[in-house]
């Protein structure tokens, strides 16, 4: 169950609240200001990763050769959706200011 809730939930979980403030400030502030925020959500997400890393492994003791497989694809899986959801905001943005 800590596999699911750790390796699938976390992930999934962090890059939404990641897409929920890209969207806002794309949204409320301009394209920019998204371009500063994911700048800095690579550090928070980073030590979020690190973080999940460390509590699944070192202090729940589950197997690393698949739990960190698990956490790292879901990760990369909704990286991928958050970026390219931004990315139709940003160009949103980009062709209502035309």
């Amino acid at each position: 169950m800590l596999y699911i809730i750790l390796g699938v939930f976390a992930p999934i979980i962090l890059n939404l609240i990641h897409l929920i403030i890209g969207i806002f400030l794309t949204l409320k502030r301009g394209n920019v200001m998204s371009v500063g925020f994911t700048a800095v959500a690579f550090l928070t997400k980073t030590i979020g990763m690190l973080f999940l890393t460390w509590i699944g492994v070192g202090f729940f003791k589950l197997d690393f050769r698949i739990y960190v497989p698990i956490l790292t694809f879901f990760w990369l899986f909704t990286h991928f959706i958050e970026a390219f959801v931004i990315k139709s905001y940003m160009n949103k943005n980009i062709s209502n200011h035309s």
